[in-house]
């Protein structure tokens, strides 16, 4: 499997801006890339941040394909007055290279994950966040079973009743879940919509659609509301970076329904596009302090928040976002804070 220069090179360069980005304690002279790397992984081999890499690398640009890096190639650290430099020894006696750091893009098919999809593939794919309760209500809605059946699974055919796109024939199929409020402001953020199925409508007469189910996570029920696929484009590939706004947002849910949170769990925020939150934007997850009493003087005194953990957004709303937890000090909960990093 191909890896890019976007997963390896901007690891081994991060002492190039001090004060910036710090080399992590021990980090490996060498590293020979393996089939399954990310680029979270072996950053964090180098950095004591990982998230920062987009600010260090440069492809040499008198190199061939430079983007590319394999399995079996061999990473270098060195420094080159004064500067680090990555040498990258191919596999394969496929030569060897030097970089150094400024950015460069790699077309998504070729590059290799910023984070482990498999954590965040199903709700990459199928779930959803509804913004308004009208967009909710307002959509198509399951009026009845085959031979009136109440519950439909896969391969049974369901009728739906409402507005479909003729040029939309594949539907999602979605109960109402959990509706989000802000914790603070008591603000409505949105519904999640729990992914039920799939299907394809085959007839239409009136507003009543023929669908033929193709998939299904459980039963279907009358009901149940059908939505078209979201408008963009899934993205595999994360450009992590801090967001350009102050974020003060809070943890309001984890969708797996787990009470305490640790590494590769996904969460959901209170914050979304309308704060300025963006796919591939770092935070940090902060432990609210306790408050305490001073012994001395008798009054109560709250402790500094810490951090616990830092997590990277990968699906944004206009009001919510999920990310996914990347690293965790200690257990994490509903209502933990998160920051800027």
């Amino acid at each position: 499997m191909r890896k890019t220069l976007l997963a390896l090179l901007l690891l081994a360069s991060a002492g190039v801006a001090q004060g910036q980005v710090q080399l992590r304690d021990g980090f490996p002279q060498q590293y020979t890339v393996v089939t399954g790397d990310t680029l979270w992984d072996i950053s964090g081999k180098y950095l004591r941040e990982p998230w920062q890499w987009p600010q260090l690398w440069r492809a040499n640009s008198q190199i061939e394909n430079p983007n590319l890096i394999y399995p079996g190639d061999t990473l270098t650290l060195s420094y080159v007055n004064g500067q680090p430099q990555l040498t990258v020894k191919r596999g394969e006696s496929r030569g060897t290279i030097k970089l150094s750091p400024r950015i460069r893009t790699s077309p998504v098919a070729e590059a290799i994950p910023s984070i482990p999809l498999k954590s965040i593939n199903s709700f990459l794919l199928s779930n959803r966040i509804v913004d308004t309760a009208e967009d909710f209500d307002k959509a198509p809605y399951i009026v009845a079973g085959d031979a009136e059946r109440v519950l439909s699974g896969t391969g049974d055919r369901i009728f739906a009743r409402g507005h479909f796109d003729p040029d939309q024939p594949v539907y999602g199929i979605f109960r109402q879940g959990k509706v989000y409020t802000d914790p603070q402001t008591q603000e409505f953020l949105g519904i999640n919509a729990d992914d039920i199925g799939g299907g394809e409508i085959i007839a239409t007469e009136g507003d009543v659609a023929t669908l033929a189910l193709q998939r299904t996570t459980q039963e279907v029920r009358l009901g149940d509301r059908l939505f078209s696929g979201e408008e963009r484009s899934i993205n595999s590939t994360f450009m992590p970076g801090a967001p350009t706004t102050a974020i003060n947002g809070v943890i309001i849910d984890v969708p797996r329904g787990v009470t305490q949170i640790g590494v590769m769990d996904v969460v959901t925020l209170n914050k979304g596009r309308r704060d300025g939150l963006a796919e591939g934007n770092v935070l940090a997850v902060m432990k609210t302090g306790e408050t305490v009493r001073d012994r001395i003087t008798g009054q109560p005194v709250k402790i500094p928040d810490e951090r616990a953990g830092l997590l990277m957004v990968f699906r944004t709303y206009e009001k919510l976002s999920y990310g996914l937890v990347l690293n965790a000090s200690r257990s994490l909960a509903v209502l933990d804070k998160v920051r800027n990093p």
